[in-house]
């Protein structure tokens, strides 16, 4: 049978001392949600100097993060470079490319804590590339969806 995803955190949750323990298992939960990763319908940011295709990274119905594309290469961008493109994207072959990167990413080792959040972020690569910050409670146990993006994504109807 295949192992249960981890929970999405509630509303509440009581702030913990903080220690390398927890961000093990922080790490560990993040390396135990990969299998249950999808590609959202990826969403191309119009601008004047170009555009720029992010893919909503989806764990039961919420999104995690978002990744930046490069319909040039068909591969994912570094976190911070989103890009800018003129030629045509199709959105179809972007998200079936997406699934094919959630199958190559792995977890790293180290978690970082943001305090205003109250959640460790832990870095998900690509190759050489980090392309996601995947947000845990403070306990280590459970994802912490990025909420403005979940609304984009439904906003949109994606």
């Amino acid at each position: 049978m295949p192992p249960l995803p981890p929970p999405i955190r509630g509303k509440s949750d009581a702030w913990k001392e903080l220690a390398p323990e927890t961000a093990e298992k922080a790490i560990e939960t993040v390396k135990n949600t990969l299998p249950f990763l999808t590609a959202g319908t990826p969403i191309v940011h119009r601008a004047p100097h170009g555009a720029h295709v992010d893919v909503p990274v989806m764990y039961l119905g919420f999104a995690i993060d978002r990744f930046h594309y490069n319909p040039e290469t068909g591969n994912p961008l570094p976190k911070g470079l989103p890009g800018a493109y003129s030629g045509e994207i199709d959105p179809a072959e972007v998200k079936d490319k997406a699934g094919e990167i959630l199958g190559e990413l792995r977890v790293l080792g180290a978690a970082e804590f943001r305090e205003p959040e109250n959640c460790w972020v832990v870095p998900v690569a690509w190759r050489s590339f980090i392309v996601l910050h995947v947000r845990v409670s403070a306990d280590g146990k459970e994802l912490v969806p990025d909420y403005a993006l979940t609304e984009e994504v439904r906003r949109h109807g994606i």
